[in-house]
């Protein structure tokens, strides 16, 4: 049986392109997106510690 995840749509602000020419998502896509993918993301908000292999959850900020 075949999973396949939820597409979720691009936003303004959501990924950068490097210097390299690759996307790098920012924390607001991951938060988007709702877990952890486990490969050590340089904006990861869900604290994942490729040592460990644990995950310590950041809160987000509130701007209210």
């Amino acid at each position: 049986m075949t999973h396949f995840k939820k597409h979720i749509p691009l936003e303004e602000g959501d990924y950068y392109l490097t210097l390299e020419g690759y996307k790098c998502f920012t924390q607001q896509y991951h938060l988007k997106r709702g877990y952890c993918c486990e490969s050590n993301c340089r904006h990861c908000p869900y604290g994942f510690d490729v040592k460990t292999n644990k995950k310590n959850v950041i809160q987000k900020e509130n701007n209210d």
